[in-house]
């Protein structure tokens, strides 16, 4: 029997990782024979042109527009629906419009946890928990979140699956050849990609940078994305020019580089490519997934990092090199460590690459299609009307 999974999600043009995350994430699914298609209701804030996968754009500040999306889906031939959650991509106070949304549909729900925290508002709590109550099956992507939905949340372990945020695999030139074709030929490069907004901790990596030049002059830092649009809605480039006027004042206008624009995936996987390390000083203790950190871990990437949820799981096993918050001495004393000494960066390099290949779109997409083949069968198990 093949499946038909509607994802409720952000979407493509719309600038947001969650809306990659599913475009990427169907992409791969299709190569299957198991599913006939994927259909998405996107989230929205604007108006967006998409591809002929959306069949209803909601406004997430338009309840109505909630209604308007489960009625479809129950009239639907839908197998089932597959909600991509974040707090702040649903309406409502901390997106609870989500939750009455839930309570309409007739159809087995699947839900993937972006974000899952240890110490919730109530509200937060309260979110959470229904939406896991209402779903067959709830997915995180690391066993550090599962443990939290356990024992935060009281949600039962068989409910609970762990699927790797996926990555993409690419046939690339090699290391040198794409410095030379970025124009970065003789430099050491440490690099972080990614919509950038205050919660990144990029001010510490730049005073970092002022350090790590002393010993390797040649060292440049690539900060590689645009603003989030939800932040340059309300405060415009400020974090930006905050973060440009510390290179300015510093003198390190030779040791990082700002590229200010959408990478596409190719260029994603370039820069990667040719990074010598990859850095994310984010200041976020409980970021339960980090699709940029993924990202790296699927290129086989030496990588420093403060310790937030998701990075301690996936770097441990000597698979990178973990920091301090808010601290530019020791994001320094990191990535000086791996540019001393070339052998541990290797074996960092190929321990990476090990999970990495894990990641890989095509092993998720297979995982999750058991998943909706599980979920459908415990729905005619139950009896639920679909």
């Amino acid at each position: 029997m093949a499946i038909k999974p509607v994802f409720v999600s952000t979407y493509p043009p719309r600038e947001c990782g969650i809306a990659t995350f599913t475009q990427d994430l169907v992409n791969a699914i299709e190569k299957y024979n198991d599913v006939r298609r994927c259909y998405i209701i996107a989230l929205s804030k604007d108006k967006h042109i998409y591809d002929n996968r959306v069949i209803y754009d909601i406004n997430q500040d338009k309840f109505s527009n909630y209604v308007k999306a489960a009625n479809l889906i129950n009239m639907s031939d839908i197998d089932v629906v597959v909600i991509e959650h974040e707090y702040g991509i649903f309406g409502g106070e901390d997106g609870d419009y989500i939750i009455p949304f839930v309570k309409l549909i007739k159809k087995p729900i699947i839900t993937t946890f972006h974000t899952v925290l240890k110490n919730p508002t109530a509200k937060q709590f309260e979110i959470l928990k229904k939406l896991a109550d209402a779903s067959f099956k709830v997915i995180t992507m690391a066993k550090t979140t599962k443990d939290i939905l356990m024992e935060v949340y009281d949600i039962e372990e068989e409910k609970i699956e762990i699927v790797h945020h996926g990555v993409p695999y690419m046939e690339l030139e090699d290391r040198e050849t794409l410095k030379e074709k970025y124009g970065l030929k003789g430099r050491k490069v440490i690099s972080t990609f990614g919509l950038i907004s205050p919660g990144k901790g990029l001010e510490y990596a730049i005073e970092a940078m002022d350090k790590v030049r002393k010993e390797f002059p040649e060292a440049v830092y690539l900060i590689l994305g645009q603003t989030h649009p939800n932040i340059k809605r309300i405060k415009g480039e400020e974090y930006r020019e905050k973060l440009m006027n510390m290179v300015k004042e510093l003198k390190l206008e030779n040791n990082v580089q700002f590229v200010d624009k959408y990478l596409t995936k190719v260029e994603i996987m370039e820069y990667l490519r040719l990074s010598d390390i990859y850095l994310t000083p984010y200041i976020g203790r409980e970021q339960a997934v980090s699709g940029t950190l993924a990202y790296a871990i699927g290129s086989g990437k030496a990588i420093v990092s403060t310790p937030y949820t998701y990075a301690q799981e996936m770097l441990s096993s000597g698979r990178g090199v973990l920091v301090e918050f808010e601290d530019a001495q020791s994001i320094a004393d990191g990535i000086l460590m791996l540019l001393k000494d070339e052998s541990l960066r290797k074996e960092i390099e190929r321990k990476t690459l090990e999970i990495g290949k894990e990641m890989y779109w095509h092993n998720v997409a297979k995982r999750m299609i058991d998943i909706f083949y599980d979920v459908v069968e415990i729905n005619k198990k139950v009896g639920v009307i679909a």
